[in-house]
């Protein structure tokens, strides 16, 4: 009975287009998942979402962010977290599902993208997320400070990060919301020659004395275009639980840190207001 009344689900799903401020959204059924959904923007996957398992986390860097999540505090403890992008609210809803009681603030500054996604996409009434449309650095600085646990910074206008959080300004904000011994934790995208990627960790560094970068070894080699996960903190991370976790993914994943890491970097220099641009866009071939 179940499984059939899935089956007709699955067949009368269809994907719902609408154009939202940051370009043409597009929610796609998974015909794998009764529903389960992929958010794209101007053909680019932002997020995939289950409703009814929302600790399943499809994408891969999702899923070493909710490595990170996990980490953050013992094993089920609520936390208070700050999401800087939204999509689907995918990680929103991780959170909830993994750590109930969680008080939660997510900054998406695309209003129709907000409307969209809690149109199709419903949050548990339950769950304490709170969703405010504002650019996401003007939306973290009305964070009290201290507030937060973990801050995740996942913003991305037309497949690139915006120049202006990329900066140690922005960071000093970050590290102003963090409570002592907070995490923040960030996608970052590049390819090679990775300059972005090098100068957002030289960056983090000068902010925060903690850093980690998790990521395909292949993108660490300048061999291809992908996602990397920043985790910095200003107290020592768990770094043997998040290579393990990194490592056992379905697609393993290296994490760095230390004398490594800085040396990474090739002597790149902090990003300030004044030299921020944005990352760069990813070539046409990565979502064939």
């Amino acid at each position: 009975m179940g499984r059939s009344r899935d089956n007709r689900r699955r067949a009368v799903a269809e994907a719902v287009v609408e154009a939202v401020e940051g370009g043409l959204a597009e929610l796609i059924p998974d015909p794998d998942r009764a529903r389960a959904w992929s958010l794209l923007i101007d053909g680019a996957p932002q997020s995939h979402v289950d409703l009814d398992d929302p600790a399943h986390l499809s994408f891969e860097y999702q899923r070493r962010i909710g490595h990170v999540i996990d980490l953050a505090a013992p094993p089920g403890k609520p936390v208070q977290a700050v999401h800087l992008g939204g999509g689907a609210l995918t990680l929103a809803r991780y959170t909830a599902a993994t750590r109930p009681r969680s008080t939660q603030q997510v900054v998406e500054r695309d209003a129709a993208l907000v409307q969209l996604v809690r149109r199709e996409l419903p949050l548990d009434p339950g769950a304490r997320i709170r969703v405010r449309s504002a650019d996401a650095r003007e939306g973290l600085a009305k964070v009290p400070d201290g507030w937060a646990d973990l801050i995740v910074a996942d913003v991305f206008s037309g497949a690139r990060t915006p120049a202006h959080l990329t900066s140690t300004e922005f960071l000093d904000g970050v590290r102003r919301a963090l409570r002592p011994g907070g995490v923040y934790t960030a996608n970052l995208a590049d390819g090679p020659p990775l300059a972005h990627l090098r100068a957002q960790i030289a960056t983090a560094a000068a902010r925060f004395p903690e850093l980690a970068l998790i990521a395909d070894p292949a993108i660490l080699r300048g061999k291809r275009f992908g996602n990397a996960i920043l985790v910095a903190s200003d107290i020592p991370l768990p770094l043997a639980e998040l290579t393990r976790r990194a490592a056992s993914d379905p697609h393993p994943a290296r994490l760095e840190h230390g004398a490594k890491l800085m040396d990474f970097t090739g002597g790149a220099t902090p990003v300030t207001d004044t030299s921020a641009v944005a990352s760069p866009a990813p070539p046409p071939s990565v979502f064939r």
